[in-house]
């Protein structure tokens, strides 16, 4: 079974008078424990794709499933539960809420997905050592830099052990040594029988997934 599949999506905005296609006809399957990449360039339909798969979106026409039920066209608390439960979000602003300390997010998100039904995995202190985040766990995010922001929301992202991380451009803030520790992280980390789907303009991001899709104009181009 896939952990993260997608069949026939569409989606269409409004804009003035007209309709704006964002995709059309996209699909894909991930297989337990792949990695996959979606590139393409600026306008191309990249974090319409992002919002359907994590459930925050429905589409027009299609649907997702997330380890075998569906996810779209539900109720927005039973949606709400489904995302809780099996994905991991790393957004680019990070999710992370200011008045808590990087320990207090990770525990909150942990403990979320355990009311929703899943669970399991490394600790939050046990994750920030993995993530190298120990010296700064008591730390509001308002005082990390670029490279902490970015592991801290790859924290939360992976409290409770996700089946899915979908991650939106998890290294566009930070710079080339950063992002080669994050991704590093990235494979450490990522759900071992589930699925990772990176959004991103990096080539370097690109290359160290095991498959890279490309979206222009709304629909899957060959690369």
């Amino acid at each position: 079974m896939s952990p993260l599949s997608a069949a026939g999506l569409h989606r269409f905005y409004r804009r003035g008078g007209s309709e704006v296609a964002a995709l059309l006809d996209v699909g894909l399957a991930c297989a337990p424990g792949e990695t996959v990449a979606v590139t393409g360039p600026s306008g191309s339909g990249k974090s319409t794709l992002l919002a359907l798969l994590a459930g925050l979106d429905n589409p027009d026409g299609g649907n997702v499933q997330v380890c075998g039920e569906q996810l779209s066209h539900r109720s927005a608390r039973d949606g709400a539960r489904l995302r809780a439960r099996h994905i991991g979000v790393l957004t680019q602003s990070s999710g992370l809420l200011e008045h808590l300390s990087v320990l207090q997010n990770v525990r909150l998100a942990a403990s979320l997905r355990r009311r929703a039904g899943g669970g399991g995995g490394p600790g939050a202190d046990e994750l920030l050592d993995r993530l190298g985040m120990s010296a700064v766990r008591r730390s509001r995010p308002a005082s990390l830099s670029g490279g902490e922001t970015a592991r801290a929301g790859l924290a939360v992202a992976l409290a409770g052990n996700p089946d899915v991380l979908l991650a939106d451009e998890p290294t566009a803030e930070i710079s080339s040594a950063e992002e080669r520790d994050v991704l590093d992280l990235l494979q450490q980390c990522r759900p071992t029988h589930g699925a990772t789907v990176l959004i991103t303009h990096s080539d370097v991001v690109a290359s160290r997934a095991d498959r890279v899709l490309h979206l222009r104009d709304g629909r899957l181009v060959p690369g």
